[in-house]
């Protein structure tokens, strides 16, 4: 009976020290309340049966002594509870010093009293929270568009270019940054060449240099081949307004490094009047990033070297097709010279104009699969033999595709036998659907054809040329026509 007595007394205990504060209060109030309530009552009672108090000195001693024994217990009681609001207020004190900031805990701390302390802190955590959530929302979107962006990149990417934007603006909006730079070494290691930034205008076309100095930061960045966080104007030849407006005056660089071998550095920049440092985890952050960078950029190099060499390759076969045939020798030159003075009348960029004079070179590259008793026939070629001829284009583009630098040649190189009315081959487009750039290259190569000797005809003459042009109204884009014309005769008279 005794121990489950105890038992009983134990789980009171428990359940108490587990209930609320409300409650404890409550139940502590209502203990305190008796002994003053009780004498309340006994008053009662000797004012109602006896008209007046009657009290002896002793019984008068035992109630004050009761009195002050509840009173104590109460102070006591209610002390407790308000140590443990206290402790809850330092708990929380010492907790928000790893979420807040020193000065916002400070301010927190003035308050009036604990309870308007928990208050305020509980607000500002309510706050932060809210503000995690928001960060947490952008962080999502933000992951959202970079993947959208790399899954576009992956599909239309031409060349490292479009990875390396994608790389400095990432990088730039995970660090709260406001420009992100990448520069590359020129091959004397005298230089740094800017070559892409995010946050900030600039035409890649117009490449801007900056000088490297010993001591200087960027070449101690290049030399010790790691990242650091520099402040201040550091550029010796910052006269270039672009340059303040590149490198703020903080600035995270970390160098491209790969088989301890530097080619640039890459760098983050603080927006306007924000001077604190990037962080350690920043700099390893950008530095990893930066070393998975020059691995990417030097496998591009590799990739462009061999496509180059496979170009400078089948430019050769072109060449050597060229020559075999001694009426048409200087053909490639000569169509890619017409080609590019149409292109520069017509005011095509420099990536056009590229794209007009190596698709020339190489517009008859598909002759090499030519048997020579027909390439080289000192007379007019029979049905079946102009059937083995006409598959020169298509020859020529299954070369050059497996290339992917090469692949923007494909149509020109296809289809510059193609005619307006539908009437060419191999495919037999008509108007819109053969391309400006193949109708360039068709009314250079019909010029040249004409104006060049053939073991069955003699060459034409400029005008007679000129004449056959326009009487092709079917076959040729005669507004290309006229502009190559006024080509001619302005270089006529240049001469």
């Amino acid at each position: 009976m005794k121990k489950i007595n105890k038992n009983k007394r134990v789980l009171f205990l428990a359940s108490f020290e587990d209930a609320s504060i409300l409650r404890k209060f409550t139940i502590l109030f209502l203990i305190t309340s008796i002994i003053p309530m009780t004498l309340l009552y006994y008053i009662y009672l000797q004012t109602t049966q006896h008209g007046h108090i009657n009290i002896s000195t002793i019984n008068y001693t035992y109630v004050m002594i009761l009195m002050v024994l509840g009173v104590f217990i109460g102070f006591i009681s209610i002390r407790s509870l308000l140590v443990k609001v206290i402790d809850i207020s330092k708990q929380n004190s010492k907790a928000l010093e790893g979420l807040l900031s020193p000065e916002t805990v400070e301010e927190l701390n003035q308050g009036e009293n604990e309870i308007v302390v928990l208050s305020r802190s509980f607000s500002a955590v309510t706050q932060r929270l809210e503000e995690n959530v928001r960060s947490l929302e952008l962080a999502k979107k933000t992951l959202h568009t970079v993947m959208s962006k790399v899954g576009h990149g992956i599909s239309n990417m031409e060349n490292i270019d479009t990875f390396l934007e994608l790389i400095l603006e990432t990088l730039t909006n995970a660090l709260s940054g406001q420009v992100g730079t990448l520069l590359l070494l020129n091959d004397k290691k005298t230089e740094l060449i800017v070559s892409n930034v995010f946050g900030a205008n600039y035409d890649p076309k117009k490449k801007l240099h900056i000088k490297l100095f010993d001591g200087s930061p960027l070449a101690k960045v290049l030399s010790e081949k790691h990242p650091s966080s520099v402040s201040g104007v550091f550029l010796q030849n910052d006269n270039n307004p672009l340059f303040k407006e590149f490198f703020g005056e903080t600035l995270l660089c970390a160098p491209l490094v790969y088989h301890e071998r530097v080619s640039g550095i890459m760098t983050v920049s603080k927006p306007d009047g924000q001077k604190e440092n990037f962080s350690e985890e920043d700099l390893e952050l950008v530095f990893n990033l930066a070393s998975q960078t020059a691995i990417a950029i030097e496998n591009s190099k590799l990739n462009h070297d061999i496509e180059k060499t496979y170009f400078e390759t089948i430019s050769a076969l072109a060449l050597a097709v060229d020559a075999k045939d001694q009426y048409s020798r200087g053909h490639l030159d000569r169509v890619a010279n017409h080609a590019l003075m149409i292109g520069k009348s017509l005011g095509l960029d420099d990536e056009d104009l590229n794209t007009l004079r190596d698709a020339a070179r190489l517009h008859d590259l598909g002759k090499i699969g030519i048997p020579d008793q027909v390439l080289k026939k000192d007379s007019g070629l029979s049905d079946e033999e102009w059937v083995i001829m006409r598959r020169h284009p298509e020859i020529g583009e299954c070369i050059i595709r497996p290339v992917r630098s090469l692949q923007h040649l494909c149509d020109i190189i296809r289809h510059h036998h193609e005619k307006l009315d539908g009437s060419g081959y191999p495919d037999g487009l008509k108007g819109d659907e053969i391309s400006p750039l193949v109708r360039i290259l068709s009314v250079a190569d019909v010029y040249d054809a004409l104006t060049t000797e053939r073991p069955y005809r003699p060459k034409k003459s400029k005008q007679e040329a000129i004449k056959i042009l326009h009487s092709m109204q079917n076959h040729l884009d005669q507004d290309i026509v006229n502009i190559f014309i006024e080509g001619l005769e302005a270089e006529e008279e240049l001469t």
